[in-house]
């Protein structure tokens, strides 16, 4: 029989301890976490721009207060980057390498709410800096990157609150996660997951607080000026969502967001985040924070329900890691301790050597192995950029003078455009336009533009629908074997269009994923 809510406020009232009182302070994970931000620093200029990055960079340049995929705050961090020093890629990371280390000592201090002594606040930080999610984040300018910082953020202060009872630091929450909403929505489906642990293992006395609810208004408040954008252009970001649930996205569809529950940290991790877990939902002296445990829970399910990205809950698994560390850390020195510990110590060898590989740009960009993009395909989605505009050139130079200068370029994605707005000027190629996600927005083709030199898609079907000539010119060769979107594809010259470009951008280019 299910719970009642008085069931529940008499178990409450009935706890005589509270949790176990924060373990010491160490220096170690801000030396982990220093240590961090400076590997990413020093390899953040190898390879490339990231698609999304060289998105970024476009929607920086028409700054607003939101965009048909994400809030305007990693738009003007890139603006902002690209201002200072422009073309600067180790700049334009500064931020992310940043975040990561600020990700290791969080996770830390998360473990120490939780008890956790100098050796298990160590090794909290160790598994954080190792872990797929810090130093995915770490390396590139991304909304991940800040959804990271926002969700341990919270999660620290929630924990520190759930502790201490003093609810004041709900206002620190309730900042982080308003902030976060300029970002991304996502913050939100944190704060739906806490609310929910919160109603079924309680506090629930928080939810009548009134601090807690003074920092719920803090969210509500901050997120205001995007909420407001949205609804202006009739939600785009719903559009975006129901093609990320329909699987026209990376690391989207119920069965990837599953599996990668067991990637995003790292497998070696899984023990640990599962033990926390447990810890979380079962010790009793940590029932005051098992609102935390079912958050998770919540989170997952909303996430695999609605055909998420399987990385949306990645920092609530960080919190579950620093949970997961000290029981974990007790089972080592049980029983067979000397095998127990070598075990745990290769472990967290291979889990780094791993991640370092995979995820870091780490091997030779044109001696990269099939499996590491396999693995990882963002490794792919930084190789390539300079030479995939060298191939747009080719065939803009062969175009005769007089359609040379009235040529335009149309993309299939967003990354395909923003680098030709990128490397396209050097080589005298026209603008790029593109009706993916925010692109969309920053402009169509002039009326008259009647040829248009077509690249990202790898068949001509769509383009004959829009113009009377499909011709393909050349291919994208990249010069190095790696297997992405643009290497090897089609580049078509179109020409003759059957409509004007007005008639046809927001009801059939447009696109969104």
């Amino acid at each position: 029989m299910a719970e009642s809510v008085a069931d529940v406020d008499r178990r409450e009232a009935a706890t005589p301890a509270g949790p176990p009182p924060p373990g010491p302070h160490t220096a170690v994970p801000w030396l982990v976490g220093a240590a961090l931000t400076a590997v990413l620093l020093l390899l953040a200029g190898r390879y490339g721009y990231h698609r999304d990055e060289l998105y970024f960079l476009l929607c920086g340049r028409h700054l607003d207060w939101g965009y048909v995929d994400q809030g305007p705050l990693v738009p003007a961090l890139a603006r902002l980057a690209d201002t200072v020093a422009p073309g600067n890629l180790v700049l334009l990371r500064t931020p992310s390498a940043v975040i990561g280390g600020a990700a290791v000592v969080l996770v830390a201090a998360i473990a120490r709410e939780f008890g956790a002594g100098r050796v298990a606040q160590s090794a909290a930080a160790v598994l954080a800096a190792a872990s797929g999610i810090v130093l995915a984040g770490g390396h590139l300018l991304s909304t991940t990157s800040v959804d990271l910082l926002v969700w341990l953020v919270a999660a620290f202060c929630v924990a520190r609150m759930l502790r201490t009872g003093d609810t004041r630091w709900a206002l620190g929450a309730g900042l982080a996660l308003g902030v976060g909403m300029l970002n991304k929505p996502l913050p939100a489906l944190l704060g739906v997951g806490l609310v929910a642990g919160v109603v079924i293992a309680g506090p629930r006395r928080l939810l009548r607080d009134r601090w807690v609810l003074a920092g719920a208004v803090i969210a509500v408040l901050l997120a205001v000026p995007y909420g407001a954008w949205q609804a202006a252009h009739g939600f785009p970001q719903l559009s975006v969502a129901s093609a990320i649930a329909g699987g026209d996205s990376s690391y989207s569809g119920r069965l990837d967001a599953l599996v990668l529950q067991l990637l995003i940290i790292s497998p070696f991790a899984v023990p640990v985040w599962v033990t926390g877990l447990v810890a979380l939902l079962r010790r009793p002296a940590w029932s005051a924070y098992r609102a935390i445990g079912w958050a998770w829970l919540v989170v997952v399910a909303v996430v695999v329900l609605a055909g998420g990205k399987g990385y949306y809950d990645a920092p609530l698994l960080l919190v579950l890691t620093a949970a997961g560390v000290t029981p974990t850390l007790d089972w080592a020195r049980r029983g067979a301790a000397r095998a127990r510990q070598t075990a745990l110590a290769a472990a967290a060898v291979l889990m780094a050597a791993s991640s370092a590989v995979l995820l870091l740009p780490t091997l030779p960009a044109d001696r990269l192995p099939g499996f590491v993009v396999a693995a990882n395909p963002d490794v792919g989605e930084t190789i390539g950029w300079p030479e995939f505009a060298d191939s747009v050139a080719a065939v803009h130079r062969g175009l005769p003078p007089a359609e040379r200068d009235r040529a335009v370029m149309l993309t299939a994605n967003y990354g395909e455009a923003g680098a030709l707005a990128r490397y396209g000027p050097a080589r005298g190629l026209p603008r790029a336009y593109s009706g993916h996600n925010s692109m969309v927005t920053f402009g169509r083709p002039p009326d008259g533009a009647d040829v248009v030199i077509a690249v990202g898609w790898s068949r001509p079907d769509r383009l004959r629908a829009w113009f009377t000539e499909v011709t393909e010119a050349g291919r994208v060769d990249q010069r190095v074997d790696v297997d992405n979107e643009e290497n090897g594809g089609p580049i078509f010259v179109a020409r003759g269009p059957r409509r004007p470009w007005s008639h046809i951008w927001d009801s059939e280019v447009r696109h969104a994923s």
